[in-house]
């Protein structure tokens, strides 16, 4: 397989943006991308776009990425459509990266985009509901409280309707790790103000203010211990990369963020929430980079809530069960902390278009890597790893995306 570089990358703000569309997304982060490398359209040779709900949101179900592509200006080449709910744009990475290594393409185009928000919020409730196995989801979750003996469903009053069916079931997965850890809401909060610290330094964060922990605690609770400053928000967006062999590398740039490695993996249906997606794929990606969890230097992981950035980390085996909360207290989180997590701000504050959301996390690492990242920038950072997961299959995790980067 041949090395694979990231040359350019762009992106825009993540947000509510009722005047863009869904060829202006592209458009905009397409273009920032291309101009990042000093490349033209004509040196694409292939696309890949992921995109998780546009059909539900836009009524555009099909061709995706021939009708936003096309609007700009690159027809022709070969066109892939991926949808693999919010991990759809890092899988959509990791077709591109397969292409490249294994020699069919030397130089092409990752995209990921969402146009998520709407005035009636229902919709996007249902949009974002739609990640799950429709026909069997609710006898499945009746079966996993019986068998477990659960008092409280797990889905809550107003689920799927005053907000995603998603935060519930992270809630419940939140509390099975609280009995095991003792971490507290006061910690979750914690990592919400270090997220929007992070993301008050983000031009492209949707969230751009600094918050304290009275404030998150006293945000308004979605499901118990979860605040919605814990929560990621509803918005639109559009991110995207281009991908070189090395040999073509050389003609854009002196400074490429190699692919160091790319691995998807998909759920099962098990009742067993210690045997999680994330662990079965983590040492697969470090084996393919040839590093260990300790050896990376930055890292974006998919939190779509604020526990989740713990959970994740404790899930990969960069941070140990029995430090998190000292983890947490000590800082290690923070940007000059010894383990820094979501500096863009992460999906919490920076933001969530479910399809655009692994490509905004390889734009932060690259500008990690580069060394300009600005205020945020992690000092001296060599490798970046992002995680991004997509669905839910089951208790768990439907589909899953990890990349590690070098420099």
């Amino acid at each position: 397989m041949r090395d694979v570089a990231i040359v350019g990358v762009g992106m825009t703000k993540f947000g509510k943006h009722p005047e863009m569309g869904i060829k202006d997304l592209v458009r905009e982060s397409v273009s920032k991308a291309l101009a990042d490398a000093g490349a033209d359209k004509e040196d694409l040779e292939a696309a890949y776009v992921g995109s998780a709900a546009p059909g539900i949101m836009t009524g555009q179900e099909q061709i995706k990425a021939q009708v936003t592509l096309s609007a700009m200006g690159i027809q022709e080449i070969p066109m892939y459509n991926v949808e693999n709910a919010c991990a759809s744009s890092s899988s959509a990475l990791n077709l591109g990266w397969l292409a490249v290594a294994s020699g069919v393409h030397d130089c092409v185009l990752v995209v990921g985009f969402e146009k998520l928000y709407d005035k009636d919020k229902l919709k996007s409730f249902m949009a974002l509901g739609t990640a799950v196995d429709i026909e069997n989801v609710t006898k499945f979750l009746d079966e996993f409280q019986s068998k477990f003996n659960l008092r409280e469903g797990i889905l809550g009053e107003g689920s799927g309707k005053s907000r995603s069916i998603f935060m519930d079931m992270y809630a419940y997965y939140t509390r099975t790790y609280m009995e095991k850890t003792g971490l507290t809401q006061k910690h979750f909060a914690k990592i919400a103000v270090k997220s929007h610290k992070n993301g008050a330094l983000n031009p492209h964060a949707q969230y751009q203010k600094e918050v304290t922990i009275e404030e998150v605690l006293a945000s308004g609770e979605v499901a118990w211990p979860l605040t919605k400053m814990m929560c990621s928000p509803i918005g639109d967006g559009g991110a995207a990369a281009i991908l070189c062999s090395r040999k073509r590398a050389a003609r854009f740039t002196t400074r490429p963020v190699w692919i160091a490695g790319s691995v998807i993996g998909s759920g099962k249906v098990s009742f067993d929430m210690t045997d999680t997606l994330t662990k079965r794929l983590a040492p697969k990606a470090f084996e393919k980079a040839g590093i260990g969890p300790s050896d990376i230097d930055v890292i974006e992981v998919h939190d779509a809530t604020s526990p989740s950035e713990i959970i994740t980390l404790m899930e990969l085996g960069i941070c140990p069960l029995e430090e998190a909360r000292r983890w947490i207290d000590e800082g290690r989180l923070e940007v000059s902390g010894r383990n820094p997590t979501n500096t863009s701000g992460g999906l919490a504050s920076k933001g969530h278009p479910i399809g655009a959301t692994g490509m905004g996390m390889v734009h932060e690492i690259v500008h990690q890597l580069r060394g300009t990242a600005g205020k945020r920038q992690v000092k001296n950072a060599k490798t970046g790893m992002t995680h991004n997961g997509g669905g839910i299959l089951g208790v768990d995790a439907a589909a899953m995306a990890l990349h590690i980067f070098k420099r």
